[in-house]
């Protein structure tokens, strides 16, 4: 799936690539340097390339002008004591660097992810972030999200964030 819509600073370009990809694995070391900035250390949460892989998953980078500069993806998950259910797709490692945002990127990739995520027959999504990223928390409530049971490595910490939101088919 390859796709490009037109911004008035340039083309982006939307590639399913896989978590192994080298353009993800440089994003996701940036992002985890995001995190050392924001709670003074790295997202300890496991991440296995092939948990982003059809149909368990999906990993995809935007690029802006040929430039990688944002990425997501969603990972299936399983019924769990923690609440999450047979059907749910777990957000993972969302991110637009710096130079590239206030472009609308973050709202574009989640978008296109919800859009896979039902493609593959997802039901939900859910995701876990955190009270230092205030303007993903924002992002995720203006697109319908709403808080959950926490769940993953970090449900006990007091910063811990999760959200969930049901995904409906397109008529």
């Amino acid at each position: 799936m390859e796709s490009t819509a037109a911004q008035a600073t340039g083309t982006v370009e939307f590639r399913i690539t896989g978590y192994a990809h080298p353009d993800a694995q440089a994003l996701a070391a940036e992002v985890q340097q995001e995190y050392v900035r924001r709670y003074g250390s790295p997202d300890e949460t496991v991440m296995h390339p092939a948990d982003f892989e059809a149909p368990a998953g999906l990993f995809l980078i935007a690029y802006l002008d040929g430039r990688p500069v944002a990425c997501g993806g969603w990972r299936a998950k399983r019924t769990s004591p923690d609440g999450l259910r047979d059907g749910d797709a777990e957000l993972k490692r969302m991110f637009v660097i710096p130079e590239a945002r206030g472009r609308g990127l973050a709202r574009a990739v989640l978008r296109r992810l919800e859009d896979t995520a039902v493609e593959a027959g997802r039901a939900r999504v859910v995701l876990e972030t955190g009270t230092e990223q205030p303007e993903a928390v924002a992002l995720y409530g203006s697109e319908g999200y709403a808080a959950i049971r926490k769940f993953g490595i970090y449900k006990d910490h007091p910063q811990s964030i999760c959200l969930g939101k049901e995904l409906t088919a397109a008529v």
